[in-house]
């Protein structure tokens, strides 16, 4: 059987399909399938085999921390690209630039005069019960005035093709490795069909970044010292910050490698202390001084928010961004685009209910099996209930916590994502995905390397994505 044999039998589900349209193969995907037609099953089953011992061999893993065995796994990668045009890439990155301009802007409003509270945009009952509201830092004043320099921003396809944005990630967003991996991936095993297609490049994304974290130091030096602060060798997202610290050429530290002094940090070096204007931490705004937040931490460095309050350091992603990516939060962010920016948002929200509101909750348990409840601090495909695929004796559970801590939960009707076309057992099959392009933003603006980290659920029917819940991903082609 041929490629072209396997592409006749594609079964197009009933939502949007990014490769089928109604009756015909979409234009952006006819050169690529083109050649995956001409291609036997055997050889793309060498491919699919090549790709995973890429990933094997490079020690691109991750970890399940609800798996008992808690072992290291290889990302799943699906071999056929998933393609944007231009077009649908320009209103995805304006979309993105307007949202990250007012989060910036509500976040440095929160921590300082709170007019978006005065103004009753947002009620101020919903920041003062948001476990992510540090008021440790309020009053900080951080550099250009940035509080999110890197985001991963989650959109999805619906029914009709147009994008919504699901999430915003504003901490420490993960995954952007896995983009850079599977473009060199795909550059081995589809070599020739990047240029044919004219594929825009995501291999910059590095030196993007080291620009930004070095053009955020305060001291007015000509080779400030940036460092990656990672959890360490424990955390799932370890290959990540080993691989980005590699690539931008800067140190790798823990907490114990760093000290402070005089409200100054510095890291420990066989040459003795050097100061660190930087730090683009991977640790949790919690574990990052135990002085400040968790006594019990030994992955911080005790002092750091003394000398970050003085001015002294950089922290990358800043501290308190967690109040703009609740759950809870993300239903006022086109409020906040129309009040910052006096404008209407380009991409939309999913529509989103507070279940603190009664009637809201009403409406969501009487048509439970078309929403999905989410806890408004969990990440990774935890504290959801699809309704459409839980148990009576699960729905009654979640109702139970719902009462009990309503400012918890927040729910939204099911989008069925659109789909693509995956390389599964054999077999061309069609699959759900997101996309989380990342956003890098500095003192010169706002740069998105132009694709981001689809993400597919592998499983038939599925509609969660993470990698946590059996999902994998694709390499991006934006397309001219």
């Amino acid at each position: 059987m041929t490629g072209e044999q396997l592409l006749a039998q594609y079964a197009r589900p009933h939502t949007w399909d990014e490769m089928m349209g109604p009756d015909a193969i979409r234009e952006p995907y006819r050169s690529l399938l083109n050649a995956i037609g001409q291609l036997s099953v055997s050889q793309l089953q060498q491919k699919d085999l090549q790709a995973g011992e890429l990933f094997m061999n490079q020690g691109i893993t991750f970890t399940v921390y609800s798996d008992d065995a808690g072992i290291e796994r290889i990302f799943p990668f699906d071999i056929i690209p998933r393609i944007i045009t231009s077009a649908e890439w320009a209103k995805i990155e304006s979309g993105i630039k307007q949202r990250l301009k007012a989060l910036n802007l509500f976040l440095k409003d929160i921590y300082h005069d709170q007019q978006i509270l005065k103004d009753k945009v947002i009620p101020p009952w919903l920041i003062g019960s948001c476990p992510h509201f540090t008021r440790e830092v309020f009053g900080i004043n951080v550099p250009y005035d940035i509080y999110v320099h890197i985001s991963g921003i989650d959109l999805i396809r619906g029914e009709d093709g147009s994008f919504y944005i699901l999430e915003d990630n504003l901490r420490t967003p993960s995954g952007v490795s896995y983009m850079l991996e599977n473009r060199e991936v795909t550059k081995r095993i589809f070599a020739d069909q990047l240029a044919t297609n004219h594929v825009k490049m995501v291999n910059n994304y590095p030196l993007l970044l080291h620009s930004i974290l070095l053009s955020l130091s305060p001291r007015p030096v000509s080779n400030p010292v940036a460092v990656i602060l990672t959890p360490g060798v424990y955390n799932s997202a370890y290959y990540e910050h080993t691989f980005l610290a590699r690539q931008m050429g800067i140190p790798l530290v823990e907490g114990r490698d760093l000290v402070i002094s005089n409200h100054k940090v510095y890291m420990k070096t066989t040459h003795g202390l050097d100061q660190v204007d930087v730090i683009y931490r991977r640790i949790d705004d919690e574990y990052l001084d135990p002085l400040t937040f968790r006594p019990d931490s030994a992955l911080g460095v005790p002092g750091l928010i003394g000398a970050y309050r003085k001015g002294n350091v950089a922290i990358v992603n800043a501290v308190g961004n967690g109040v703009a990516d609740d759950k809870a939060v993300y239903a006022y962010v086109p409020a906040m685009i129309r009040y910052y920016l006096n404008e209407e948002p380009i991409l939309p929200n999913v529509p989103t209910y507070h279940m603190n509101d009664e009637e809201a909750r009403n409406h969501v348990f009487k048509n439970i099996e078309s929403m999905v409840l989410k806890r408004t601090n969990q990440s990774g495909g935890y504290g959801m209930l699809m309704g459409n695929k839980a148990t009576e004796e699960e729905i009654e559970d979640f109702r139970k916590k719902v009462i009990e801590n309503p400012r918890e939960f927040i729910a939204q009707p099911i989008i069925k994502l659109s789909t693509v076309p995956c390389f599964i057992d054999g077999k061309i099959q069609p699959r759900h995905v997101d996309l989380r392009p990342y956003a890098l933003c500095g003192p010169s603006g706002i740069e998105i390397v132009p694709g981001g980290l689809t993400r597919v659920a592998l499983r038939e029917g599925s509609l969660v994505v993470n990698s946590s819940q059996g999902g994998g991903s694709k390499d991006t082609w934006v397309v001219e």
